[in-house]
């Protein structure tokens, strides 16, 4: 895809913090203030400043073992309790160990967990406050509880029990899924495929420390040239001299609609004054929900929208973020945009009910579809993120294409839901022209074209190996 430069080389890994008393890469002093007012896109007030925005914690971690040191790492792995680890586990490794979540170094322990849960932030040694909305965690079992015994460091493995990493300075605590689910996603309902995929069943004990992660995380699907890391991306905007970076999280098919607000949110970044504001397309690459569009279709149709020209390939960088998807609405929004902050993005687009789904049980949103947006402006550790709200894009049947929504003329307009979307594209017919490029709808026939009954209920994500 000509959309982005993909870099291939590793980065050495930065010593571990050991201090026993924090569970943070140390931090820079940051000024964060903890006002809860809520923030206006684009105020008139904005300094435009050159550079991109600075990480969590002020400097992003990285929990990969230098090269030189990895044969050693493995004959220690195998002289230590395992813990063998699911595919998501392994997508939360891949999320840790480059600095997706930092400062955090590792899997959570009972205090991040805890105030995770209970506060979306951790608070840092120098009082300072970062977001974090989504526990971040790896249950055992009794069994494996009892195995470990006294080791205070255990190897973590992958399905087919080759090392992956090593836990150090481990903490094992309760695992308490009720209190978990309640606070994540602000029910209990029966139904939400996060929760039936990872905690229903999982061990009552969650073990937390610090990660060395062995090996880089590769899934050998034909994607990993489009997984670039924080380091990898801030690298490519500075190659590309972004003076600004506006980040776009989606885990749908690009529609004209989609288009049109990237390339009017740039625009008015422009009339800002800055000079060369830079669009990360940043699709979601760890597990989504059995209907979702499995993330290579995703990408390949993704990849037409640029040859066929809705965005430009000069101001686009298109990569994959590797977090799991929670649907956890406008508690797992702040996850979004807070990784994003440390991949270099001081702009997160935000629409309607982000990070949402139907409700389980009841013919109703699980969300309101306007406390994401409102969330985002007022979350505490999110204050140097600039968040842009929607604006409401629909088909313009006097003008055949996607416009921004007139209320003067609402007639005029015409809303395709995804699933309206979905029905069109699974009988192979075709939307209005200037919905989607003919490229993308292509690729999107083609995709409902190939699933067959067996597909039902599949999770659809990538193996890391």
């Amino acid at each position: 895809m000509s959309s982005a430069i993909f870099i291939q080389s590793s980065f050495p890994s930065k010593p571990l913090n050991k201090s026993p008393n924090t569970h943070f890469v140390p931090s820079s002093k940051l000024p964060v203030s903890l006002s809860f007012k809520p923030r206006t896109a684009f105020r008139k007030r904005f300094s435009v400043r050159a550079g991109l925005i600075e990480p969590d914690g002020g400097k992003l971690v990285d929990l990969h073992v230098a090269e030189p040191e990895r044969e050693l790492k493995k004959r220690e792995a195998a002289s230590l309790p395992r813990v063998k680890l699911t595919r998501i586990d392994l997508q939360w490794v891949h999320v840790l160990s480059e600095g997706w979540a930092s400062p955090l170094t590792g899997f959570m322990r009972e205090p991040e967990f805890l105030q995770t849960l209970h506060f979306n932030s951790l608070r840092l040694d120098d009082g300072s406050f970062v977001n974090m909305s989504v526990p971040i965690v790896l249950a055992i079992d009794d069994s494996q509880k009892e195995r470990i015994g006294e080791s205070n460091k255990v190897t973590l493995v992958d399905s087919d029990d080759n090392p992956v990493a090593i836990l150090t300075d481990i903490e094992i605590y309760k695992h308490p899924k009720e209190e978990r689910i309640a606070r994540t996603w602000g029910t209990t309902a029966p139904g939400l495929p996060y929760v039936e995929e990872t905690i229903t069943n999982a061990g009552n004990w969650l073990i937390g420390g610090d990660l060395e992660v062995i090996e880089p995380i590769k899934y050998h699907d034909g994607l990993d040239r489009f997984r670039l890391s924080p380091v990898e991306l801030r690298q490519e905007f500075d190659r590309r001299n972004a003076d600004a970076v506006f980040a776009f999280q989606l885990r749908n098919p690009v529609h004209n609609g989609h288009a049109l607000l990237m390339t009017d949110t740039r625009r008015r970044l422009l009339e800002m004054g800055y000079k060369n504001p830079i669009l990360l397309l940043h699709p979601l690459g760890g597990y989504t929900k059995a209907d979702d569009v499995l993330l290579s279709w995703r990408m390949k149709q993704h990849e037409k929208v640029l040859e066929d020209g809705v965005l430009d390939p000069e101001t686009t960088v298109v990569s994959i973020f590797p977090s799991p998807m929670h649907y956890a609405g406008p508690t797992e929004v702040q996850w979004h945009a807070k990784a994003r902050i440390n991949a270099g993005a001081n702009f997160y687009i935000v629409g309607r009910d982000p990070a949402g789904m139907g409700h389980p049980i009841e013919k109703r949103d699980l969300y309101d579809a306007d406390h994401g947006k409102k969330v985002l402006s007022m979350a505490p550790g999110l204050e140097r993120l600039n968040i842009l709200p929607f604006r409401v894009a629909a088909y313009d049947q006097t003008q055949g294409k996607m416009a921004f929504f007139d209320p003067s003329r609402a007639q005029d307009f015409l809303f395709i839901s995804g699933t309206k979307m979905r029905t069109l594209a699974k009988n192979k017919e075709n939307p209005p022209n200037g919905f989607m490029c003919p490229g993308g709808w292509k690729v999107l026939v083609e995709y409902y074209d190939s699933l067959t009954p067996s597909d039902n209920g599949r999770i659809h994500e990538a193996v890391p190996a």
